[in-house]
């Protein structure tokens, strides 16, 4: 049994007991939306002791499905949330009124703060506090990047890092895929790795009579400055569709961490090593170049599903990798794979899905740029329009979500709240910005879409917890 509190089994699964005065709400909200959740499970990744493990970036041999878009010949999958989440009636506008606007005063919020609630299955708007206004975003911006990819791309899609060659030697191609790895992969690891592009490479090396060769590498995949506007910084690696383990240069696969100044020459240089290890003498230094258009291909990986890549980029906060679907989506548009680009490429993809655009500025995938807008309505909307049953392709920016109290960036958060479990949400925090966008289920089991964001703050654990308050509020309405 987990640690920290009492907990109770709900219908054959294991919750937290409420431990405040809102424990009715909390008991009726969870059973119901335990109901939800059961409707969920089946498409949205296996769970284990209530925790999904699909934000798990190591969940060895876990089979989700490998995409969040139906294969041909399969049929439609369905709803995110099924049948339960439309039970009952949404709650009237009076009530979350009631509910929200005593905390929405808190001053730990500033003076600014705009909120959206919408109703997931009739899409109306429940509540609004200057919803239309553009503010800065932070992390909830990925969040957006993700929908734009996913209706890019699909969820099927893999990023490929390739080895050509040439007549003058090999080229290793960087795709984009920030979560190519150097390290061994484990058995039933879905990410891919370097050693094994290098087997690859080896083998197809020795079959041709081969044990000697020149190595260059190909960034020309990505246009543009690959430094991020607010220049080097532990939180992102030079944006490079070639780098592995995301430039890090210590054994972590997440949060803050001391970057390569140079990810796709590093790259480079250990995929040498590699070959060496693998009796391929590596002649010369490594160095860039192009892969000549007469190039034939002779190995490739893959990254995971472009789901998965998602899922692990809202669990985790993961810039590199947002910065990376970002690029994705513009090389889909026809753009160029620059911060501007993937900005102008995103912004047409939420236009093309029917959201509100209004002010909307993307001026990078992962919110680390301040002069990033978008409203609250946008990012209730967008969480709305992900769990329709017509938008298949967007469902993993739901399942990604991380769960308070238990998974990714809200792990930490909720320890003594009543939304522990029941809430489901993308954190955003910057410097004066405090920002709070997910879903949670309501007293009557109704699936609630709601965004609260904050740009004015001076105490970064205060807002936070105000904004977890907002959140269990929504969640505390009949």
């Amino acid at each position: 049994m987990p640690a920290g509190g009492r907990w109770q089994t709900v219908r054959g699964v294991l919750v937290p007991l409420a431990r405040h005065r809102t424990a009715r709400f909390v008991a009726a909200s969870t059973a119901a939306g335990l109901v939800v959740a059961a409707g969920a499970v089946a498409v949205a990744g296996p769970w284990d002791g209530g925790q999904r493990k699909a934000e798990r970036v190591r969940a060895a041999a876990a089979d989700r499905g490998h995409s969040a878009r139906s294969a041909p010949g399969r049929p439609p999958a369905g709803p995110v949330l099924a049948a339960p989440a439309a039970g009952g009636r949404p709650p009237a506008a009076s009530d979350v009124a009631s509910a929200l606007e005593p905390l929405l005063k808190d001053a730990a919020l500033g003076s600014h703060v705009s909120a959206s609630v919408v109703d997931v299955t009739g899409g109306g708007r429940l509540f609004g506090a200057d919803e239309g206004a553009a503010v800065t975003p932070a992390s909830t911006i990925k969040l957006v990047t993700s929908a734009a990819a996913l209706a890019a791309l699909g969820g099927d899609h893999r990023i490929e890092t390739t080895v050509m060659l040439g007549s003058e030697g090999i080229v290793l191609v960087g795709g984009g895929d920030p979560t190519l790895t150097a390290h061994p992969a484990p058995s039933g690891e879905r990410f891919a790795s370097l050693p094994a592009l290098a087997d690859a490479t080896a083998r197809a090396l020795k079959a041709r009579g081969t044990a000697r060769t020149r190595l260059s590498y190909d960034v020309s995949r990505y246009a543009g400055s690959a430094q991020h506007p607010i220049g080097p910084n532990d939180n992102l690696a030079p944006v490079s569709p070639l780098m592995v383990d995301e430039g890090r240069l210590d054994d972590s696969d997440h949060g803050p961490a001391e970057r390569s100044a140079d990810p796709a020459g590093d790259a480079a240089r250990k995929f040498a090593e590699l070959l060496g290890e693998r009796g391929v003498r590596v002649d010369g230094s490594v160095e860039e170049g192009r892969a000549p258009a007469s190039a034939r291909r002779l190995a490739a990986v893959s990254s995971a599903p472009l789901a998965e890549l998602v899922e692990r980029a809202l669990t985790n906060s993961d810039n590199d990798i947002a910065e990376a679907l970002a690029r994705q989506t513009a090389l889909a548009d026809g753009q160029p794979a620059s911060f501007d680009g993937a900005g102008r490429a995103v912004t047409a993809r939420l236009s093309r899905l029917g959201l509100p655009t209004d002010g909307v500025r993307i001026a990078d995938g992962s919110g680390l740029d301040r002069s990033d807008r978008v409203s609250a309505d946008l990012l209730a909307r967008l969480l709305a329009h992900a769990s329709d049953a017509r938008a298949p392709e967007l469902r993993p920016v739901l399942t990604g979500l991380p769960v308070a109290g238990f998974s990714g960036t809200l792990r930490g958060r909720y320890q003594e709240d009543d939304g522990r479990g029941l809430v489901r949400a993308k954190t955003g925090t910057l410097t004066g910005v405090n920002t709070l966008a997910g879903t949670v289920v309501a007293a009557d089991g109704r699936l609630l879409a709601f965004a609260f964001m904050a740009d004015g703050t001076s105490d970064a654990e205060g807002a936070q917890r105000a904004l977890d308050r907002l959140a269990v509020g929504v969640a505390s309405v009949r």
